[in-house]
Order: structure tokens, then sequence, then C-alpha cells
């Protein structure tokens, strides 16, 4: 008789047990304990996680720039916070919006060369907290589990898209 024989299997729990672990709880408390780890680590650079993630991003897709809603999209939040979020970075010397070559309602927005300053002095600190987290992982589950993840999170956004 091995050693799992006598533990009860998940999928014998109903998903509203008690007993269950409940994915929006779990999923909740480990982006809440990064994102309050990351922002303690970054205080004193005047930046948060959140803008952090648009440098980063916008990064990522230079040259191009990207619209806010592409920028909203890439970054899974919604205009009216990318707006909110982007009118505090422009007025921090961080970014720059500007209006799109072809479209009159969309604005494009680049980085500044503050924000690019900022990024490199804190993203070691965003690769030692990410690894700090992952090393509680067997090193040979760390992609595997990434891999799921991106499954769930990709899951998660067409059902709030409407397409399940």
């Amino acid at each position: 008789m091995d050693q799992f024989s006598n533990e009860i299997k998940d999928t014998e729990i109903p998903l509203d047990a008690p007993a269950r672990r409940r994915l929006p709880i779990l999923l909740r408390r480990a982006w809440y304990s990064l994102n309050q780890a990351f922002r303690r680590r970054i205080a004193k650079m005047d930046l948060t996680p959140d803008q952090f993630t648009v440098i980063r991003t916008l990064l990522e897709a230079e040259p191009e720039s990207l619209t806010q809603k592409a920028l909203a999209d890439a970054i899974s939040s919604d205009p009216n916070t990318i707006a909110s979020l982007l009118e505090r970075m422009e007025g921090n010397g961080l970014v720059k919006r500007r209006p799109h070559e072809k479209d009159r309602r969309a604005n494009r927005v680049e980085l500044l060369p503050l924000a690019k300053n900022k990024y490199e002095a804190i993203r070691q600190e965003a690769i030692e907290l990410q690894g700090h987290v992952l090393d509680q992982l067997p090193e040979n589950d760390r992609e595997k589990f990434l891999s799921q993840l991106e499954v769930i999170a990709e899951a998660c956004r067409n059902i709030s898209n409407n397409k399940n």
C-alpha cells in the first residue's frame, strides 16, 4: 500500500467543499503578497509595482510604442485604471502620450529616459523576488508551473471576455 492510498484526492472533493483549496483565494493571496513584497523593495525609487509593469511592458514593445488599449490588454487591466495610471506617470516624467497617427481616438504611450533609468535600477529587485518565489518549487517543476499558470490566466481572461 503506497503512502497516498489513505489520502483523499482533490478530485473526490466537491469544488465548494470547505476542505478544498480555492483557486480565487490562492491566486489573490499569491498576487497580493508578491505585489506587497515588491512594493516594499522598490519604495525608495518612487515607483509602484503597476508603474514598473507598465514600463517593462513598454520596453518589451519597443521600438513600437503601444496604445493605451494595447497596454491595458497586455497587463490585464481596464482602460480607466490605465488612463489614471498613465496620467500620474506622465506627471512624474515617466511617459509621454501622443495621438495615434491613424486613429484620433487612441493615444500611443512612449517611455521617457527617466522611466528607463528607474526600470534598470529596479529590475534586479524584480528578478531576485521572482527567483526567491520560484525557488520554493523543485527546479524541474518551475517551468511547468509557469506554463500551467499561463493556461489558467488565459482561461480566466477568456471567461472575462465571454469567450468561454
